[in-house]
């Protein structure tokens, strides 16, 4: 396996050099830690289908699978995510929470990785990064909110019976305008982040997942006692916000966003005064009224 630790032509784009794995090993992987091995790779359909199939062969908790272009990457409802070479960060990690977290607590995982990412970019980066409910991550370009990346958490199977999740992160770093998927994508470089340093990024990262995910697993997946509730609600940007959400079955649901609940849901105020937790669906930010 080609894992960049030697890169054919590591000075090939200037402006996108390859990570440095033996690098990143050094620096994330040690003893009582949470990080037991870490891959990287030239490209792949999705780290997340690859490093799914590895936990269905036992692989220990901590691994990191990064890839420097992913062909087939997936967001949430199976949509595609693509980018061009070394321009991102594209990476998932295997954890395995263990009998002491309910599976109840499981569906923290995703907005628990948001707040660490968001954490992570504040110190490596220098960038405001805002948490979409449930799982994009906006920055803002020129006045506007765009989204820079996504979570996607899935259970794997392994017949183990220890709940193992792979919890893949897509982050746009250097796309440029013109390489921009959509108008409303952003990039770090388009947020004026003070480093584009991969490696930088992936350390900082990984560090922040590293200590939140273990201060939730310490408090048994209790989101209030980990203080991961009340951390996302104050980086979440779909609160305090007129939302529509787009519900399963074609459904919609129109009010303010006022709160997370217990189960990580969304809880909407419609304007007859009702509140209604959303688990499931697309939500929409609304401009307000005047």
């Amino acid at each position: 396996m080609n894992d960049s630790d030697t890169p054919v032509s590591r000075w090939s784009d200037l402006d996108r050099p390859p990570l440095n794995a033996s690098a990143l090993r050094r620096g994330l992987i040690r003893s009582g830690g949470l990080w037991t091995s870490l891959d990287v790779v030239p490209a792949t359909g999705s780290t997340n289908t690859d490093l799914a199939g590895r936990a269905a062969a036992g692989l220990a908790e901590g691994a990191v699978l990064v890839a420097e272009e992913q062909t087939a990457g997936r967001g949430r409802l199976d949509r595609r995510w693509t980018a061009p070479a070394r321009s991102g960060l594209f990476f998932s990690v295997l954890l395995r929470p263990g009998p002491e977290v309910p599976v109840r607590h499981y569906g923290w995982l995703p907005l628990l990785t948001g707040v660490a990412v968001a954490t992570g970019l504040a110190r490596a980066a220098g960038v405001d990064t805002a948490l979409k409910w449930p799982n994009d991550l906006l920055v803002t370009v020129g006045g506007e909110e765009r989204k820079a990346g996504g979570i996607l958490a899935e259970r794997a199977g392994d017949g183990a019976g220890d709940g193992a999740v792979v919890v893949g992160i897509g982050l746009n770093v250097s796309l440029r305008e013109s390489e921009l998927p959509v108008p409303t994508a952003g990039s770090l470089a388009l947020a004026n982040a003070v480093s584009l340093d991969r490696d930088t990024l992936l350390r900082g990262v990984l560090r922040s997942l590293e200590r939140w995910y273990g201060q939730w697993r310490e408090a048994g997946g209790d989101p209030a006692l980990s203080r991961v509730q009340e951390a996302y609600a104050a980086g979440c940007a779909t609160l305090g916000r007129p939302v529509r959400a787009e519900l399963p079955g074609e459904r919609e649901l129109v009010g303010e966003a006022v709160a997370i609940d217990s189960e990580g849901r969304l809880v909407v105020r419609t304007g007859d005064g009702e509140r209604h937790a959303v688990g499931a669906g697309d939500i929409v930010h609304l401009r307000a009224a005047g």
